[in-house]
């Protein structure tokens, strides 16, 4: 796993429960020989194992349902200060939150732009009805749509728009396409892409101002 995931997945911990909270799941999770005093480095890539290692252990600790552990990781990502260029960087995607839907497909390529050894799950969005799509969430870890799940309720308010979302299970493929892996379906219904005024947006940042 790239260190940024392992580092965000760190972050979200300390952050939102505390430093220490942290440090007792990366004893639990028998980390903490392995890492520095900073803990991940964002820039190296980790064994898989240590990633659900930490996700195990905070379920535990934490005694929350991994979805929603994983879901509300995803709302950090966009909504948390230390986040910001995540935000921006998914918010190039479009003027209005349908825009950024249909962004989507192009999301691995702009994310290798900014680290090219970064790999990101497939993504591809289908049109379901009006206003309604269904987000595929292809060769990924485990429980990434979760996290996909609260990345795109966080956008939703972002923009200011009234959004329903719903996981709608995972899927396992056999592999006779391609390597075996897991298909994640999420559901997105835009009931009202102006339902409210969003989070102040700026194509330029303050410094090239």
């Amino acid at each position: 796993m790239h260190g940024l995931v392992n580092k965000a997945l760190q972050s979200f911990i300390s952050d939102a429960f505390g430093a220490a909270v942290w440090r007792d799941v990366a004893q639990h999770a028998g980390i903490t020989q392995l890492l520095g005093a900073d803990g991940f480095e964002a820039m190296q890539s980790y064994d898989d194992a240590l990633t659900e290692a930490v996700l195990d252990s905070a379920v535990v600790l934490l005694r929350r349902p991994r979805d929603s552990l994983l879901e509300d990781l995803g709302t950090y990502l966009i909504s948390h200060e230390r986040m910001e260029p995540l935000r921006r960087l998914l918010r190039f995607g479009g003027v209005s939150f349908t825009d950024f839907l249909y962004s989507l497909d192009e999301l691995q390529g702009r994310s290798h732009l900014a680290v090219p050894d970064l790999a990101l799950p497939d993504l591809a969005l289908s049109e379901a009805g009006a206003d309604s799509f269904l987000l595929t969430c292809s060769d990924g870890p485990v429980g990434f749509g979760h996290v996909m799940v609260g990345i795109l309720r966080a956008l939703a308010d972002d923009y200011g728009a009234l959004v329903v979302l719903e996981h709608r299970g995972i899927r396992r493929t056999d592999g006779a396409d391609g390597p075996p892996g897991t298909v994640e379906l999420i559901e997105i219904e835009v009931h009202d892409p102006a339902y409210h005024a969003g989070r102040r947006f700026d194509l330029a940042t303050e410094a090239a101002r």
